[in-house]
């Protein structure tokens, strides 16, 4: 039942994603920085924990994942340090996030060749 919750979920917020670029003058970056946002809302009103539970895979795969582990990550640093454990928590919680996609956006960019 999770990759039924998981497909559904992922397949909404992709089809509000696609919703957007079709009927509005904004960009892909704009359309993820939206989400990233979303996602941290989300995390705030303690829905997204709610959504990871549902739906796993679904809701950690895509880029509102993001945002959330931002302001969880901020949230615990805050706990343990103050108002400074606000970066180092959220550098810490989505490093790993970070490092993997300046890893794969350098190997494929190794890999393939842009077209002209």
């Amino acid at each position: 039942m999770t990759f039924i919750w998981a497909f559904i979920i992922a397949g909404l917020f992709c089809a509000v994603g696609q919703i957007i670029l079709d009927n509005t003058k904004l960009t892909p970056g704009h359309v993820t920085s939206l989400f990233t946002v979303l996602g941290s809302i989300l995390a705030f009103f303690g829905i997204y924990d709610k959504l990871i539970n549902l739906a796993g895979g679904g809701a950690t795969s895509i880029i509102s994942n993001f945002g959330y582990m931002l302001y969880t990550g901020a949230l615990e640093g805050f706990k343990e340090f103050g108002i400074l454990g606000i970066f180092s928590g959220m550098l810490t919680k989505s490093s790993v996030a970070i490092v993997g996609s300046v890893v794969f956006a350098a190997l494929v960019a190794l890999i393939f060749k842009p077209k002209d």
